[in-house]
This record gives structure tokens, C-alpha cells and sequence, in this order.
């Protein structure tokens, strides 16, 4: 089978090429074409553009960037139609991949969505949308599957992918971490600014402020594949160390961690690392996402699934030195650490346990068969 798949960021590449890895043992002849990163090509895609050249964060980057965006779904159907797959597979990435699930469809092509984009946080009004455009659309967060009853649609709900990347990821010696990174002998606290320029420049300033207060612990920058090693130094000053492409490892052994809002606070539950997550958007984009973003309590996945305030979200005005101090002291405490720990593991088994690639290939291969 020829499958064509389009992931526009970091976790989508992650995702894709687990699914990948998974539709390649149910068909030995399957030939991949891709939109998305270095661990999909390292699956053997094709890869058409890179996730890093995709990814514009926020309302207002968006409409700053529409005319790169609008010749990218252009020049997306174009190759679509060229390379003639046998369906495609559209990863999360709304705002791009629906337009392409419409055009696949009217040229009769076979579109599965894996991570269903969120229309439950704002923009409902695209699930009818979807159900016109999309043949099988799969579920990772357990409140989505009751959500799509609402509007008649029945999904799959097939566990989260996060659960196979970490149960894949292999143990690591912390002596040999230490030694190979030139760390200092004392506990690590990660930082996680996010994949993206934009976000990384705003967030991982303000994550620095506090290492002056906390002179027993070190500071490690997670950084992006994507993202010269260079880029983030200008801003570290010799505050912390970077380690680039190398977060789970990293998340394995750290004690605590300062995550920007995404995947990533997922990511850090699951490697049961005690988190506060922080958020400072451009004031345009906050602005229109709040009025449009009602109905939802927090901005965190951890949370959302939890339906509580497992971890402390620091948002805008609140994302100031002074909290990050308190909260990061408070998380640190060996009360907050076990009611954290506590609450991590009943987030995993909210999940679904691991099996969602495999679940996934199982039910778009035999779909296409």
C-alpha cells in the first residue's frame, strides 16, 4: 500500500513514526510519503517538507504567515494528486490537515485522522466537517470517544501514543548520563520551552529567572531536534546546560521539571517527573483564544484528562519569577511530590495502556484490505 502521511510538528512526527513502525508489520510492501520530521524519514518516508518549516503558534503568527501557509495546502494537494496513495493519514495539525481531508475526499481517497484535532476545546462546529471528510478518526484522550457520541459519530478510541513512545524508550544509566554530559553531581531540574523559535524565546527566559534560587539543584534545557544547539546558548548565559534530542532520557532521570504547555506536560507525567506547566502566548493570540476557549478549565492535557488541578499551570501574568519560586519549592516538598506521583498514576491508567500504534495500523490496514 502507498500511505501518505502529514504531521506538522514534533509530536505528530513522533506519533506518525510509531504508526509507522506498526503498519510496516502488517504490510511488507508499504511504501510511505510524508509531511513530518526526522523520526518519520528514519522510517523510511519520502519526506516531502519538514515539520519545522510548518509550525506558526498562535492567532496572530498564523495570519501573519497565511500566504506560506495557503501555497503549502497548495502545493500539498498538488503532490497528493501526483503520488496517488492508497489513503491518507492526517496526524493532529488541524488547521491544515482538514482542508486536506476535504480535497482527498472528493478525489476519493481513503482519510484516516489519528489524534483528532481539538474541537472540543472551541470550533464544534467542525465535527460535522469532519464526519463528511474523514472515513475512520482516532481517539487518544478517553473524553473525546463521549464527546463525538454527542454529534452522532462514532470513533475509536484507541489509547494514547505517548504510552508506546515511553514504554519504548530504554532505560538509561544516570552515572553514565551524568558523565557523558559533563553534569554536575547534584539532582536535575528540566526545562521543556517547547519545539518552535517563537515559544522557546519567550518561555525558556523566563524559566532561567529562577536558578539563582535554587543553588542545590541543575538546570537542564531539553532541546528541540529541530533547534541549533547555538540558538538556545544565547539565551542560557551559562545558566543551565543544554542537551539537544534527548528529553525522555532526560525526563527519566530529573526530579522536577518546568514544562510549556502541550504535549510535552503529558510526556512529563508519564515519566512521573513533578511539573509546573507555563503558557505566555503573544497578548493577541491569549486574547482570541480565551474568548473563544470557554468551557475549558485548563490548558494542561494532565489536567484535562484528571479533570482537576493536578499540576499548577502559570498562565500570562501569572508566569512570573516570583510564582515559578513558590510553586517550584512547593513541587520540590515531599508532601506535594507523593500527592503528584499519586495522581500520575491514575492518569496512565486513564490512558488506555500502551498498544495505540498497533491498534491504529490494525484497524486502517484491514479498512483498506
Amino acid at each position: 500500500m502507498k500511505y501518505y502521511i502529514i504531521a506538522g510538528e514534533a509530536s505528530g512526527d513522533l506519533h506518525g513514526s510509531n504508526l509507522m513502525k506498526s503498519l510496516k508489520k502488517l504490510d511488507s510492501e508499504a511504501q510511505f510519503r510524508a509531511w513530518g520530521g526526522d523520526l518519520m524519514q528514519a522510517q523510511d518516508a519520502q519526506l516531502v517538507k519538514h515539520f519545522k518549516d510548518l509550525a506558526f503558534m498562535g492567532f496572530y503568527e498564523v495570519i501573519k504567515n497565511l500566504p506560506t501557509i495557503l501555497k503549502n495546502i497548495s502545493f500539498c494537494k498538488k503532490d497528493i494528486k501526483a503520488y496517488k496513495p492508497d489513503c491518507v493519514i492526517l496526524i493532529d495539525y488541524p488547521g491544515f490537515n482538514l482542508r486536506i481531508a476535504e480535497f482527498c475526499k472528493k478525489l476519493g481517497i481513503k482519510v484516516y485522522y489519528y489524534i483528532s484535532p481539538q474541537v472540543w476545546a472551541w470550533k464544534s462546529g467542525r465535527v460535522k466537517n469532519i464526519k463528511k471528510t474523514v472515513d475512520k478518526l482516532f481517539v487518544i484522550l478517553p473524553f473525546e470517544q463521549d464527546f463525538y457520541k454527542k454529534f452522532n459519530y462514532e470513533v475509536s478510541f484507541v489509547g494514547h501514543p505517548l504510552l508506546d513512545a515511553i514504554h519504548n524508550s530504554p532505560p538509561i544509566d544516570k552515572t553514565n548520563f551524568y558523565k557523558k554530559y559533563e553534569l554536575k553531581d547534584k539532582p536535575i531540574i528540566a526545562l521543556l520551552p517547547g519545539s518552535r523559535k517563537q515559544e522557546i524565546a519567550k518561555m525558556l527566559k523566563i524559566m532561567l529567572s529562577v536558578t539563582s534560587k535554587f543553588t542545590d539543584y541543575q538546570f537542564v534545557v531539553a532541546g528541540a531536534p529541530s533547534i541549533d544547539k547555538s540558538y538556545y546558548e544565547k539565551i542560557i548565559k551559562n545558566k543551565a546546560k543544554v542537551i539537544s534530542n534527548e528529553t525522555y532520557h532526560l525526563l527519566q532521570i530529573s526530579t522536577a521539571a518546568l514544562v510549556t504547555s502541550g504535549t510535552a506536560t503529558l510526556e512529563t507525567a508519564l515519566f512521573k517527573v513533578p511539573e509546573i506547566v507555563c503558557y505566555k502566548g503573544s497578548r493577541i493570540s491569549y486574547e482570541i483564544g480565551k474568548r473563544l476557549v470557554k468551557h475549558i478549565k485548563f490548558i494542561s492535557l494532565v489536567n484535562l484528562i484528571m479533570d482537576k488541578e493536578l499540576v499548577k499551570e502559570l498562565i500570562q501574568k501569572e508566569l512570573t519569577t516570583k510564582n515559578l519560586v513558590k510553586e517550584l519549592t512547593h513541587i520540590l516538598s515531599t508532601q506535594k511530590r507523593e500527592e503528584i506521583l499519586n495522581g500520575y498514576n491514575e492518569l496512565a491508567e486513564k490512558l488506555g495502556g500502551v498498544g495505540a500504534s498497533d491498534r491504529t495500523a490494525k484497524e486502517i490496514f484491514q479498512d483498506l484490505v
